[in-house]
């Protein structure tokens, strides 16, 4: 889809869903002090870091503490629980499409903590523009629960990122219309927590060890 399309569906988009934004942001409010929406620093499109807005899921200032989110984590709210569940968390993300930060679909924008430019896979998918889902968003949505090692940073950056990584790389070499509605047309299915198998071509492609469980 055309920058200059994604851009114009993602304000209309905005403005459509910004009175349900304004009731959240209200209840986050409500159940705990601080501001309603969290903007992260998050690596853009040629390695440039940007701020990616979601609604605060967290209790105020839980940023300052671990990176990573685990499951049953007693930082997140019982509202968070919610909005990290269905996703409603992301909805700021349509003003970060608006401003040509990122697509409705791409890789997944990662913290620049955990980026390292040295190594060329990860060039390679930071080269690129960033998406509110792809490949590494459907097939990861069940992350925190995975996030069960003793030093969760560890096993992210040394297990969990590679695998990531390697799936944004694949939907970069077969990028098309087609695979974009591919990828939409799935993101439902793994917002309810179904199970989304590649198509075949991608699966092979992947590989054994980062295309295990899909």
């Amino acid at each position: 889809m055309p920058d200059a399309i994604q851009r114009t569906f993602s304000l209309l988009g905005f403005l459509l869903t910004l009175p349900l934004l304004v009731v959240l942001a209200v209840a986050v409010r409500t159940e705990t002090p601080g501001g309603a929406i969290y903007a992260a620093t998050r690596v853009g499109e040629g390695g440039q870091p940007f701020t990616c807005f979601k609604i605060r899921t967290m209790v105020a200032n839980a940023a300052s503490g671990q990176r990573l989110t685990r499951a049953a984590d007693p930082r997140v709210t019982r509202l968070g629980r919610l909005l990290r569940k269905t996703h409603l968390d992301e909805l700021p993300q349509l003003w970060n499409i608006a401003r040509g930060e990122m697509r409705f679909v791409g890789p997944r924008p990662e913290d620049p903590h955990f980026v390292d430019f040295d190594q060329p896979l990860h060039r390679f998918v930071f080269s690129a523009r960033p998406g509110i889902t792809g490949l590494a968003q459907l097939l990861n949505a069940d992350e925190e629960t995975r996030l069960v090692d003793a030093d969760p940073e560890r096993a992210y950056r040394e297990v969990m990122l590679p695998r990531k990584l390697e799936l944004d790389a694949t939907y970069l070499r077969h990028r098309s219309a087609r695979l974009d509605l591919w990828i939409l047309a799935q993101t439902p299915r793994a917002v309810l927590g179904r199970q989304v198998r590649l198509p075949a071509p991608l699966r092979d492609e992947v590989g054994q060890e980062a295309g295990a469980d899909l």
